[in-house]
């Protein structure tokens, strides 16, 4: 925040004002034992604010990007929004939004390893032309439902050990938003 780079500090401390009054009205308004659920949010809030600015960095920067940028860009969306998809499932779980039974479905484990093999070969393309949109669009969308089905073979009794996975996968996808950044603090934060 004090390095020099910021021109205008309006939108931060809107953003924090905001945040902060979400914050507080929703800790008071969520029951104890619906933490679980504000959790699973929060998590995947925390992918999602992971993959924006990765998809933020990929935009201001697309034909200029590096392999190697290319590769944590792609890390950072796909771990930031896999985390949303299934946080939001997880949520949706525990709030009985939907069934809170595992969805299986034949041969789940083998679309889900062709779903996370399509993911490399995606980050790959983007790693050796960044200018392709469609790639970036299709990892998006490949990360989006991975997460899904990652999440949906699981009960609901299950769920908080679920959200408390999400959790770890939110702070990997913090940390890779730090090598996307070039920011230390993000890296061992997450």
């Amino acid at each position: 925040l004090f390095a020099g780079e910021i021109h205008t500090y309006t939108w931060i401390v809107a953003g924090a004002a905001i945040g902060t009054l979400i914050g507080v009205v929703a800790s008071r308004m969520v029951q104890m034992t619906a933490m679980p659920q504000m959790v699973a949010l929060y998590n995947g809030l925390g992918g999602a604010a992971s993959g924006l600015v990765a998809s933020s960095e990929y935009f201001q920067n697309i034909g200029q990007i590096s392999g190697y940028m290319a590769v944590v860009i792609s890390l950072s969306l796909f771990v930031g929004f896999l985390t949303l998809s299934g946080s939001l499932v997880a949520f949706a779980k525990l709030q009985e939004l939907v069934s809170g039974q595992a969805v299986v479905f034949p041969l789940q484990h083998a679309f889900n390893l062709t779903l996370l093999l399509t993911a490399v070969v995606l980050g790959a393309l983007l790693s050796l032309d960044s200018t392709l949109l469609p790639v970036y669009l299709a990892l998006v969308a490949v990360a989006l439902v991975f997460g899904v089905l990652v999440v949906i073979p699981i009960g609901g009794a299950d769920m908080p050990v679920v959200i408390a996975l999400l959790n770890s996968y939110s702070g990997i996808a913090v940390s890779f938003t730090g090598f996307v950044l070039s920011n230390n603090a993000l890296v061992i934060v997450g």
